[in-house]
C-alpha cells in the first residue's frame, strides 16, 4: 500500500521559512511508479477547510493558491519520491495542518480527487 508520509513543519516567527517534505513508501504496490503522478500539498487551519495549497504535474508543472503565489515553491525530487514545500515569507494566517496528497485526476482544486494522504505535519506561525 503506497503511503505518504509529511515532515519539516514547527513553530516559526512571521518572515520567516520552512521547508515540508513529503515522501512516498510503499511503491511496489500496484507497480506504482513515483515519477508518473501529479501530487497536491494541502493545508487545513482549525475550524477551516481544507484548501489546495499547491500541485506539481509528473512534468513538473507548478500551480499555486492565490494566496501563496510569490512566497511558496513546489518541487519534486523522484529520486528520493519526495514532493517539497519551500514555504518562505510565512504569515500568521499560513498556520495549519499542511498534508500531501496523490492526483488522480478531475477538478484539481477538490480533495477528493487526492489519494493516499499522510497524516499531515504542523505549521505555526507567530506574529
Amino acid at each position: 500500500q503506497v503511503q505518504l508520509k509529511e515532515s519539516g513543519g514547527g513553530l516559526v516567527q512571521a518572515g520567516g521559512s520552512l521547508r515540508l517534505s513529503c515522501t512516498a513508501s510503499g511503491l511496489t504496490f500496484g507497480g506504482f511508479t513515483f515519477r508518473r503522478w501529479a501530487m497536491g500539498w494541502f493545508r487545513q487551519a482549525p475550524g477551516k477547510e481544507r484548501e489546495l495549497v499547491a500541485t506539481i504535474s509528473s512534468g513538473s508543472s507548478t500551480d499555486y493558491a492565490d494566496s501563496v503565489k510569490g512566497r511558496f515553491t513546489i518541487s519534486r525530487d523522484n529520486a528520493k519520491n519526495t514532493v517539497y514545500l519551500q514555504m518562505n515569507g510565512l504569515k500568521p494566517e499560513d498556520t495549519a495542518v499542511y498534508s500531501c496528497a496523490i492526483y488522480s485526476g478531475g477538478n484539481v482544486e477538490d480533495a477528493i480527487n487526492y489519494w493516499g494522504w499522510g497524516k499531515g505535519t504542523l505549521v505555526t506561525v507567530s506574529s
